[in-house]
C-alpha cells in the first residue's frame, strides 16, 4: 500500500487532515479525518457510466447502479444494506453520469465499520439475484417514466439525439422496459447474464476512486480501509474516451424549433468548445459565462429586459468532459421576446464582438478569479468563496471529491476548478473564438410551435423541426439588432475586504430575543460554531391584508417580484460577491440575506430603501405578470405526487387557497391595482427579525431601528403596527381519531399516465413525548416500507414514508407515485402494510428496540454544519411559535427513559 507525498490543496479554514492512499490493487483512496464529525461518510466512484453502455442494451449502466443495492454473498439477505444504513441514522443512494458512477452514504459514528463493509461487496461480491432482474428492470422503468413529461430532460436528450450517431453523447442514457427487457429478449439476450458480463468486464479497482469521511484515526481507518476494499478485482481496464466531437458540420449553424412541456419560450445557444478541464487554471468558460451571464447594467441581460424580451439567463459550460465540451447560454423569453428572436441572437453576438474588442481584461480576471494585487486587500471572489466555504454534511462533500478524483490531479482534489490562478489571454481567447456564429447550435422552445414541426425524438416524444442558420444570416441579425449600450461590467463594490471574526463575549447556544415593540420583534443568535465570516438575516413582514383573497395574494406575489426585479442590476453585484437576498410570499413577505456581513447592511438598507419608495412601473408590471401567469399555468405539470401533496396542504392548513384561483383572478389585474394595493399591504404591518453569525448584537439592533425609522418613523410612515386582532396565528385542520378520509382528484396534465398517493396520519399537537415516538416510528417503518412498496410490489419509483409538520402539528406520510397502480390500490397496500408492520413491530426485542433508540440519539447530538442549517432550525420555531430552541435537548432527555415509552410506540 502506498502513499503519494502530494501536498492537496485546502481552504484556510478547514482543520481537517486529508491523506491519499494507493492500495495494492490500484485502488486510489482519499481518508479524511474529522474529529469533530458526527457522520462518517464514503463514496465511491467508478469511472464507468452510460457512455459504456452495449449498443442496444441503454440503460444498462444505470440498471447495474440499482442491481448492488440487493444483496452479496457475505450479505446475502434482500435489502439488508439499506436497512442498515437506515437503523443507524444514515442514508444512501447513487447515480450513473456519462462517465461515472457514483455510489455513496452515511452512518452514525458507531455504525460506521460494518456499514463500510456492507458498502464494499457492492464492488467485491455483490449478488444480482435472477428473481429481483425483472423487478429493477420495472423501477428502472418507473424511474424513465417520472421523466418523460420533464422538460428538462426533454431538451437534454433532443441535444444529444442532433449529434453523430456513433458518438456515445447521441445515446439514450436511463434505460426503460424497452431497452432492458424487451428489445435484448428480441434478440435473444438475457439481461441478467449481459449485466453480470458488464460488471466483469468494467468494474475494474484501478477506475475506483473511493473517499472515506471518518472520525477515527488514521492508522485504524487505514488498516479498516485495506481489508474490506483490497480485494476488489484489479483488471486494469482502461478509462473510456472517445476522441472527436459528437457535433459534425451537419449538426451546427443549426437552428431547432422545439414543443416543450410547459408554458413559456427559452432559448438554448450551444457552442462546441475546448473543455476547460485542460484549462482549468486559467478559467476559460468561468470568465467568459461570468461576463455573458452578467445581470448588471450594460449587460446583455440587462438590455434585454429593458426591452421586456427575457425574465431569465445563463451562461456556462455545460455536458464536459476530457474530450468535449458545450458552452451553453440559456435566455428565459417573454411573449414579446419570442417575436424578437432574430434580436436577440443578434443582441448576443454583439456582445461577444464587445469582448473581442476589448480584449481578455487582466482586472476582470482578477477581481473573479485570482487575488488582485491592485487593490490590495480585496480578494477575489473564487479565492473567498474557497477559503471560507461553509462546512457541508459529509455525504455530500465525499461524492464531491470523489468524482473530482477522477478528473483533477491530486492537489486539486478540493478545489477541482474553483480557483483558477493563471491569467492566460490567449487560452480565454482561444474559446471566445469558439463561440462564433459558424460554431452554433440554437434550441427555440416554445407551444407556440405545436403542429409546425416535422420530427419526433424517439426516446421522449418530443416533436422538433431543423432549419440551417449560416454565418451571413446571424450576421444580418446583428445588423438589424437594436444599437444599445452594451458595456462590461463595473468593478464590485461588494468584494468584502473585511472578513474578521467579532468577538463573541458570552458562548450563546440558544437565540435571544433582544428587543419587542409594536412594530417588530428582534431575534439574535451570534456564531458560536463556525468561525466564519458571514452572516444571516431574516425578516418576516406579518401583513394581514395580504391574504384577504385570492387577489391581494397574487398582488403580494407580483410585489415581491416586481421589487427583486427593481433590485436586480445592483444586487446582483452582492450575489456575485457571495452576499445572497431573496424575498418571498405568504402572509405578507420575507426578506432573506445570507453571505458575507462586512458589506450585508448597504444591500439591506438598499432593500428597505425599494420597499420604502415602491412604484409601479407599467412595463415591468405586464412583464411580471405574464411571468407569474405561466408559473401557475405551469403547476399543472407537476409530478402527480407534488400535486396530491398541495391537496393534502389544502385540506389540513387554514387560510389556503387552491392555485386554480389565482389563476383565475390574474387576467383582470391591471398595474394600477398593484399601484393602489402596495399602500394598504403595508399600512399595517409587524415584523420578526432574526439576525445571525458574525454579528454582534448592538448592529442587530441598529438594522431593526434603521427598518422601523423608514417604514413606522418617518413624517408620513407607510405602515401602521397592527391591531391586536390582526396578529396573525396558523392554524390546522384536526383529524377526528378513526376516522378515515378520502379525497380523489383528477390529474391536472391527462398526458402523464402516472397516479399519486399521499396517505396522511396525523398524531398530534407539539409535544416532546409524541414527537420522540413519531421519530422513532418513522426510524423503524421507512426502509421495510420502502423495501415492501417499492421494491417488492413495485408499486412505483417515487415511494417514501416521511415525517410531516404542518405549523407544529406532526403527522406522516406515505407518498407514492405509479404507473402500475391506481390511488384506491395503492391505499390499501399501505393499509396493508400498516397492518403487518404492526405485528412486527409487536415483534421487535428490546435490543433491536435500544438500536434503534441509539441511532436517533445519535441523529439527535449531530451538530449543525453550517450557519444556514442552523439558522433554518431556530427560524422555523421562531415561525411555527413553538419557540423549543432547545428541542433536541430535551427529546434526548426522553430518549434515555426510552424504555418507558416502548409500549406506547407499539
Amino acid at each position: 500500500m502506498g502513499t503519494e507525498k502530494v501536498e492537496i490543496v485546502k481552504a484556510r479554514t478547514d482543520k481537517r487532515d486529508y491523506k491519499s492512499i494507493i492500495l495494492p490493487n490500484s485502488l486510489q483512496l482519499l481518508l479524511i479525518i474529522d474529529p469533530d464529525t458526527d457522520k462518517c461518510a464514503a463514496s465511491m466512484n467508478v469511472g464507468v457510466g452510460s457512455f459504456s453502455d452495449p449498443s442496444g442494451l441503454e440503460g444498462l449502466a444505470h440498471f447495474l447502479e440499482h442491481m448492488l443495492f440487493y444483496k452479496s454473498e457475505k450479505y446475502p439477505v434482500e435489502d439488508s444494506y439499506s436497512k442498515y444504513i437506515t437503523e443507524h441514522g444514515g442514508s444512501t443512494n447513487a447515480f450513473t453520469a456519462s462517465e461515472q458512477t457514483n455510489y455513496y452514504f452515511d452512518v452514525n459514528k458507531d455504525g460506521f465499520e460494518e456499514a463500510l463493509d456492507r458498502f464494499a461487496q457492492f464492488f467485491t461480491k455483490p449478488l444480482m439475484p435472477p428473481d429481483a432482474t425483472m423487478r429493477e428492470i420495472k423501477a428502472v422503468d418507473s424511474e424513465n417514466q417520472k421523466n418523460l413529461l420533464s422538460d428538462g430532460w426533454r431538451m437534454h436528450q433532443l441535444q444529444k439525439h442532433i449529434s453523430a450517431e456513433d458518438h456515445p453523447f447521441h445515446k439514450f442514457s436511463t434505460g426503460n422496459w424497452d431497452t432492458l427487457e424487451v428489445k435484448p429478449k428480441a434478440k435473444g439476450l438475457d439481461t441478467r447474464e449481459e449485466l453480470l458480463k458488464f460488471y466483469k468486464e468494467n468494474y475494474s479497482a484501478n477506475l475506483m476512486r473511493l473517499v472515506v469521511y471518518t472520525n477515527e484515526s488514521l492508522d485504524k481507518i487505514r488498516n479498516l480501509v485495506e481489508e474490506k476494499f483490497q480485494d476488489i478485482r484489479n483488471t486494469n481496464r482502461s478509462s473510456f474516451h472517445h476522441p472527436g466531437q459528437p457535433c459534425t458540420s451537419e449538426h451546427l449553424q443549426i437552428l431547432v424549433r422545439t414543443v416543450p412541456i410547459k408554458q413559456g419560450h427559452k432559448l438554448r445557444i450551444v457552442w462546441p468548445v475546448t473543455p476547460e478541464i485542460h484549462h482549468y487554471m486559467e478559467g476559460p468558460c468561468r470568465y467568459l459565462g461570468h461576463l455573458i451571464g452578467h445581470e448588471g447594467e450594460g449587460s446583455l441581460y440587462s438590455v434585454l429586459k429593458t426591452f421586456g424580451w427575457a425574465t431569465g439567463l445563463s451562461a456556462g459550460e455545460s455536458d464536459w468532459n476530457l474530450d468535449f465540451s458545450f458552452f451553453k447560454v440559456t435566455i428565459d423569453l417573454t411573449d414579446a421576446g419570442h417575436e424578437h428572436m432574430q434580436d436577440i441572437i443578434g443582441l448576443l453576438f454583439k456582445y461577444i464582438e464587445l469582448l473581442q474588442k476589448s480584449g481578455v481584461c487582466k482586472w476582470i480576471f482578477e477581481e473573479i478569479l485570482i487575488q488582485c494585487p491592485v487593490f490590495m486587500k480585496l480578494s477575489a471572489v473564487c479565492e473567498t468563496k474557497f477559503h471560507y466555504q461553509d462546512k457541508v454534511p459529509p455525504i455530500s462533500y465525499v461524492v464531491n471529491i470523489a468524482s473530482n478524483m477522477q478528473q483533477y490531479p491530486q492537489k486539486d482534489w478540493l478545489t477541482g476548478s474553483s480557483l483558477p490562478s493563471k491569467f492566460s489571454p490567449s487560452v480565454i481567447q482561444t474559446v471566445l473564438d469558439q463561440l462564433s456564429p459558424n460554431n452554433v447550435r440554437i434550441f427555440w422552445e416554445s407551444r407556440n410551435f405545436e403542429g409546425h414541426t416535422d420530427q419526433v425524438e424517439p426516446w421522449y416524444g418530443t416533436a422538433y423541426s431543423i432549419e440551417k442558420v449560416t454565418d451571413s444570416v446571424i450576421q444580418g441579425w446583428v445588423l438589424s439588432a437594436p444599437d444599445e449600450n452594451l458595456h462590461l461590467p463595473a468593478p464590485n463594490i461588494f468584494i468584502p475586504t473585511d472578513l474578521s471574526l467579532k468577538t463573541v463575549q458570552e458562548k450563546v447556544k440558544f437565540p435571544v430575543l433582544l428587543s419587542r415593540s409594536s412594530y417588530s420583534a428582534l431575534w439574535y443568535k451570534p456564531d458560536t460554531l463556525f468561525s466564519i465570516p458571514k452572516a444571516y438575516v431574516k425578516i418576516d413582514f406579518h401583513c394581514p391584508y395580504a391574504g384577504n383573497s385570492p387577489e391581494t395574494e397574487v398582488l403580494t406575489h407580483i410585489f415581491t417580484e416586481l421589487l427583486m426585479d427593481y433590485l436586480n442590476e445592483y444586487a446582483y453585484y452582492a450575489q456575485v460577491a457571495g452576499l445572497y437576498y431573496h424575498i418571498d410570499h405568504s402572509d405578507g413577505f420575507q426578506v432573506t440575506l445570507l453571505g458575507y456581513n462586512h458589506k450585508l447592511r448597504i444591500l439591506l438598507e438598499t432593500i428597505v430603501e425599494k420597499i420604502a419608495t415602491f412604484r409601479v412601473k407599467t412595463d415591468r408590471f405586464s412583464v411580471i405578470k405574464e411571468t407569474v401567469t405561466k408559473e401557475y399555468q405551469n403547476l399543472k405539470y407537476q409530478q402527480p405526487y407534488q400535486q396530491a401533496m398541495h391537496y393534502c396542504s389544502l385540506i389540513l392548513q387554514d387560510q389556503t387557497r387552491p392555485w386554480v384561483e389565482h389563476l383565475e383572478v390574474l387576467p383582470l389585474l391591471q398595474a394600477e391595482d398593484l399601484a393602489k394595493f402596495v399602500p394598504v399591504l403595508l399600512s399595517r404591518t409587524f415584523f420578526e427579525c432574526y439576525v445571525a453569525g458574525n454579528i454582534e448584537s448592538h448592529e442587530a439592533e441598529s438594522m431593526v431601528r434603521h427598518i422601523e425609522d423608514v417604514l413606522f418613523k418617518s413624517p408620513k410612515p407607510l405602515c401602521q403596527p397592527l391591531f391586536s386582532s390582526q396578529h396573525l396565528t396558523n392554524r390546522v385542520v384536526k383529524l377526528e381519531s378513526g376516522i378515515n378520509y378520502f379525497y380523489p382528484s383528477e390529474g391536472l396534465n391527462s398526458d402523464d399516465e402516472n397516479s399519486a398517493l399521499v396517505h396522511y396520519i396525523q398524531v398530534g399537537r407539539d409535544d416532546f413525548k409524541l414527537n420522540v415516538k413519531l421519530q422513532l416510528f418513522a426510524l423503524v417503518a421507512k426502509q421495510p416500507a420502502f423495501h415492501q412498496l417499492r421494491s417488492v410490489e413495485q408499486l412505483g419509483y417515487i415511494t417514501a414514508l416521511v415525517q410531516r409538520n404542518d405549523c407544529g402539528i406532526g403527522g406522516l406520510q406515505f407518498i407514492i407515485q405509479s404507473t402500475v397502480k391506481g390511488p384506491g390500490d395503492i391505499g390499501q397496500r399501505v393499509e396493508a402494510f400498516l397492518k403487518v408492520f404492526e405485528t412486527k413491530l409487536r415483534e421487535m426485542t428490546n435490543d433491536e428496540f435500544k438500536s434503534n433508540v441509539n441511532a436517533l440519539i445519535d441523529m439527535k447530538l449531530e451538530k449543525h454544519k453550517n450557519l444556514r442549517e442552523e439558522s433554518s432550525f431556530f427560524w422555523r420555531e421562531i415561525d411555527n411559535g413553538t419557540l423549543r430552541f432547545d428541542r433536541k435537548d430535551f427529546e434526548m432527555m426522553l430518549y434515555n427513559f426510552s424504555y418507558s415509552i416502548r409500549p406506547e410506540l407499539n
